[in-house]
């Protein structure tokens, strides 16, 4: 009695601009012992695997920052839409000025060093550093948060409200 025995090895890659690659590759084989089994799968899996690594090695196509899917230029946006009121538009922020936090942590930030004299952004871009060994243009959402409330302790402004599980009562912190 023959066993028929199949394997499967797949890969996907996860590559620039949200694409990705994956690669599969199966194989069966009939085998005439059991006995025979556990070998044949090691082997098939070393065979597989092997093939698979050495094919997606070779992405083809990606996708880069100034095309879309379809080779064409991008629009230079970062996905969100822009609101037009009357005369005034707003445009996104230039590609050279990407800030990794959120925009409204980025406006904050800005606010914050335009109406404090004693918060310049040097004094931002020097307490970014010395928190996380970043610039602040570099700073993700929560690294950003932690900033705009030193910065709001620095420029001698109440901190944020904390949630109930965050506060400890006056027993408790003595």
């Amino acid at each position: 009695m023959a066993i028929k025995l199949s394997a499967n090895y797949s890969k996907k890659l996860g590559l620039p601009q949200y694409s990705s690659h994956s690669f599969s590759a199966s194989v069966e084989v009939e085998l005439s012992d059991i006995t025979q089994v556990e070998a044949e799968v090691q082997k098939l899996y070393q065979l597989l695997q092997h093939s698979v690594d050495q094919e997606i090695q070779h992405p083809g196509y990606v996708p880069t920052a100034n095309t879309n899917g379809n080779g064409h230029a991008a629009p230079q946006t970062n996905g969100r839409t822009y609101p037009v009121n009357g005369n005034n538009r707003s445009a996104p922020p230039p590609v050279t000025d990407r800030w990794n936090c959120t925009d409204g942590q980025r406006g904050f930030i800005l606010r914050i060093v335009n109406e404090n004299a004693s918060i310049t952004k040097q004094v931002a871009e020097d307490l970014s550093q010395q928190l996380f060994g970043i610039g602040v243009k570099q700073l993700n959402k929560m690294q950003a948060s932690q900033l705009i409330e030193d910065l709001l302790v620095k420029a001698g402004k109440p901190a944020p409200r904390q949630t109930r599980w965050q506060q400890q009562p006056a027993a408790q912190a003595a």
